[in-house]
């Protein structure tokens, strides 16, 4: 009786462990700052749910001055990836570089055995994208890609109702996102100057933008791939924008739907928003938690404000941490997943080789 009682006493100062050890901050590294989007680590720095461990810059200027100079210690930032990884042994690098660049994060974190969360999208090229799938499942890790409106609790409610039918059988969605245009709009020119590459970030507005819409529409669809692809890719701006196209317009042909992409930095404002269409309803999706609907049933249309998600579900860093600690199974079909987003590549991919041929690009 005394060994079991023992027994019982072990297991609980373990499950006590684990618990404390799952609430410790979670230990990233960033990767790169040249990414406008670092102040969404700026903003988080003082939550107290991570720490910022290491930073690897390999341009000397950009690593002496950047958005978290002075917000984490001068001494850990880092001119050598490598070096970085092996002294600051962190559980997960977040990057914050060219889109280029993610196939290289992940060859250098994947041996590791450290995660790895990207922002949108996965990779510039299919090829990319399925080294990174190969890598993240020979070693055993987890590579999340980050959309800001994978956090907006319209776009989850609106899946609830197509889920649920509510709208009948869905024939046609239409995704809007985009701005005024990344210069247009004041980023910063280091950002810029890799974001305008078509090399560096794979294509413009296709890339940037056309991105979301593929990302929610193959979510929506449970991660079915479209028949075809077919796409317009316009520069409106060439004085602006001369290497790459700065209005996109992407066609996907799904078994029974078509969603149309939109996006573009040519709109007069910013916008993320998505209209779909049921044989018995509709709804648009206004911003993060603003949607007009009509259900079937309904009248007419009714406007809602949906609460935002609960917590980790809420915030890019703490679903990351949750993923990372293992209180959240990432599956298939998810919005960050690996298997989302190698095939948002892989369309975006047909996309622009469809612009080039003006012919469809079968899946």
């Amino acid at each position: 009786m005394k060994r079991f009682f023992l027994f019982l006493s072990l297991l609980a100062a373990c499950m006590t462990g684990l618990a404390q050890d799952s609430d410790r901050p979670l230990r990233i590294a960033v990767a790169g700052v040249t990414h406008d989007h670092l102040w969404n680590v700026a903003n988080v720095l003082n939550r107290g749910d991570l720490v910022v461990v290491g930073v690897w810059e390999p341009d000397d200027a950009y690593r002496k001055q950047n958005i978290l100079t002075g917000k984490v210690p001068d001494k850990v930032f880092y001119a050598d990836l490598d070096r970085m990884l092996r002294k600051t042994k962190p559980e997960v690098v977040v990057c914050y570089g060219p889109i280029i660049d993610h196939v290289r994060m992940v060859r250098a974190c994947a041996p590791l055995h450290i995660d790895v969360m990207v922002e949108k999208p996965l990779a510039t090229t299919y090829r990319d994208a399925l080294e990174i799938d190969s890598l993240a499942r020979k070693f055993g890790i987890r590579v999340l890609t980050n959309y800001e409106t994978s956090w907006y609790s319209s776009n989850a409610y609106a899946k609830e109702l197509m889920d649920e039918g509510k709208m009948g059988k869905v024939f046609r969605m239409e995704v809007y996102d985009g701005h005024k245009g990344p210069i247009e709009i004041g980023c910063s020119k280091r950002f810029t100057n890799w974001l305008t590459d078509p090399e560096k970030n794979g294509g413009g507005a296709v890339i940037d933008f056309g991105c979301y819409g593929v990302n929610l529409a193959t979510w929506l669809f449970h991660g079915e791939p479209p028949v075809s692809v077919s796409a317009v890719l316009r520069t409106n701006k060439p004085g602006v924008y001369p290497k790459v196209d700065d209005d996109a317009t992407i066609v996907l042909n799904y078994k029974d739907a078509v969603v149309t992409v939109m996006g573009s930095w040519c709109w007069p404002q910013g916008r993320k928003d998505m209209y779909i269409y049921g044989l018995d309803g509709q709804l648009h999706q206004k911003n993060s938690t603003d949607m007009t609907v009509r259900l079937r049933g309904d009248k007419e249309a009714r406007d809602i404000k949906v609460p935002v998600l609960k917590a980790p579900y809420d915030d890019s860093f703490a679903y990351l941490k949750a993923v990372v600690r293992g209180k959240i199974d990432l599956t298939p079909t998810d919005l960050a997943s690996l298997e989302n987003n190698v095939l948002v590549v892989r369309i975006l991919e047909a996309a622009k080789e469809s612009a080039r041929t003006g012919r469809s690009v079968r899946l």
